[in-house]
This record gives structure tokens, C-alpha cells and sequence, in this order.
């Protein structure tokens, strides 16, 4: 099962990986897909793309008064569940802290309340950066319809030479778009400077299939279904077509991750998610 996350860049060439269309292809590709991006990631994976990233988000465990960083992010699935997970936390904070104060009046509770209400998110900010300008349009709407704008900001910028100050973000996000950038040893070295030290790195995206039965069902499911879906969905074979494409191109989990190391991240590892189909890699700033 596959998902349309096809969000931003183009590829990288390094460790056997061969490179995808050139940026402007690319881009084209996401302008095609953006405006049916929810509903062919549902009709393609039968909506699991929606647990994929909620494991990321969990795996992230963010804090309140996390900065995050979600590079190629364009339609905020990321952002909104990191957003999310933040006011359940500081929600939490509360019951704990009123819990632990038994002889609190009745007004110092309502008040806290009403701050927690009035900064939900605390100091906590997700900044959403992504090269295509229509995908940003589309996440855009999609926060102004779903009710979110505090701590959310939209950036237009390339993953290769990201608009951020040094040390600037304690977690940075890329999630199925990493497989898209033109030189993804760059997109790595750019989410190592713009993180601080101790941040940390993680990456969903699509991967291989270690198991052979699964493996061909898979191909199967991939260039038979996938491009049929893209043209009566979408009316676009051919960019769902790239879809695959693109996926069978990318590096396996073990050459990754050297890649994530050669950029300068420690403890790097990797969780594989449905036998592989994709994997969430991890690495901390030291």
C-alpha cells in the first residue's frame, strides 16, 4: 500500500542512489497531485499513511516548548498532529499540577484553566517549510478549516538550502519527501546545521520489503493499482506513476542510515513499519 506523499524536492546522488526528475519536474509533479493529495493517500493505503504518521509524532514524543522544523510538510499532517499532541500534554501538565495543589480554591483552578485555554500550546511552534507553493496553499486551507493557526507558520524554501539561522530548531521532521530532494546529502547536512545540539532527526518515508511474498504483492499492488488509482482519482497517471517509481529508486534502511551518520547524526537507527514498506529513521545532533 502506498501513499501520494510525494511532498516536495527532488533526489540525491550518493551510495548507489540514482537521482529522480530535476526540481522543475518535480514540482510539477506536486502541482498536479496537491488538490487530490488527501483522498489518494486514503484510496492508496487504505488510510493507514494516517498511522504512519501518528507513530512518527509518538516516536518524536515532543515537549512542550518544542520547536519543530517539518521540511517538505507542505499539507500539515505533521504540523497538526505535533500541534495536537502538545495540548494534550500541557493538558496533562495541568491535571498534574492542580492534582498535586488539593487546597487550590475554586478561582486559582478556573484561572489556570483559562490560561491553559488562552496558550494552549505554551511556547511550542511548528514551523511547515516546503519548496512547491501549491501544496502550502493547500495545507493552509486545510489549518484554516481544521481551526489551527497558533504556533503554526508556513515557509516556502528548499530543503537544500534551508531559510534558517544555525541551531535553531530542536526537532526536525521530513516525512515522505526526502526520496524527492535533487542532492539528498545536502537536505541531510541542512538538517543537521539548523538543528541545536541535542536536536534530533526523524524520517518517514518508504522503504524495502524484506519479506519475498509480501515483496511482490507489493510490486504488484504498486505498478498495476497505484498509476489506475492516480488517473480515475486524480486524472493523472503519469506523476503517480513517478510515485513508484521514485519509491523503487530509494536507498534500502541500512544505506540510509549511513547517509543520516556521513551528515553527522549519532545514534542513528530505524524502525520498519508494515515489513518495511516504510521506516521512520532517527538521529540526534550531539
Amino acid at each position: 500500500m502506498l501513499c501520494a506523499c510525494i511532498c516536495s524536492h527532488s533526489d540525491g546522488r550518493q551510495r548507489g542512489w540514482r537521482p529522480g526528475p530535476a526540481l522543475g519536474g518535480v514540482n510539477q509533479v506536486f502541482e498536479s497531485v496537491a488538490k487530490k493529495y488527501d483522498v489518494m493517500n486514503d484510496s492508496m493505503t487504505l488510510g493507514i499513511h494516517r498511522v504512519w504518521k501518528d507513530i512518527l509524532v509518538h516516536k518524536m514524543n515532543p515537549c512542550p516548548g518544542t520547536l519543530l522544523l517539518d521540511v517538505a510538510g507542505g499539507t500539515g499532517d505533521i504540523a497538526f498532529r505535533f500541534i495536537n499532541y502538545i495540548r494534550s500534554a500541557r493538558e496533562r501538565q495541568l491535571q498534574r499540577k492542580l492534582r498535586q495543589h488539593q487546597n487550590l480554591s475554586w478561582q486559582e483552578i478556573s484561572e489556570s484553566y483559562q490560561e491553559e485555554q488562552f496558550k494552549p500550546l505554551g511556547d511550542s511552534q511548528v514551523v511547515v517549510c516546503d519548496i512547491n507553493k501549491e501544496m502550502l496553499k493547500v495545507g493552509k486551507q486545510k489549518a484554516q478549516y481544521l481551526g489551527y493557526s497558533e504556533g503554526l507558520s508556513w515557509v516556502l524554501g528548499n530543503a537544500e538550502e534551508l531559510p534558517f539561522d544555525d541551531d535553531k530548531f530542536d526537532v526536525y521532521t521530513i516525512a515522505f519527501g526526502i526520496r524527492n530532494v535533487t542532492r539528498m546529502d545536502l537536505a541531510l547536512q541542512e538538517a543537521y546545521r539548523v538543528l541545536k545540539p541535542g536536536g534530533r532527526f526523524l524520517c518517514l518515508e518508504f522503504s524495502h520489503v524484506s519479506n519475498p511474498i509480501i515483496s511482490r504483492l507489493y510490486d504488484l499492488y504498486s505498478f498495476q493499482v497505484i498509476p489506475v488509482l492516480g488517473e480515475v482519482i486524480a486524472g493523472d497517471w503519469k506523476s503517480y506513476q513517478y510515485l513508484v517509481e521514485s519509491i523503487r529508486r530509494f536507498p534500502p534502511q541500512e544505506e540510509l542510515k549511513a547517509m543520516i551518520e556521513d551528515a553527522g547524526f549519532f545514534k542513528v537507527d530505524y524502525q520498519n513499519l508494515n515489513s518495511g514498506i516504510v521506516a521512520i529513521h532517527s538521529g540526534f545532533k550531539l
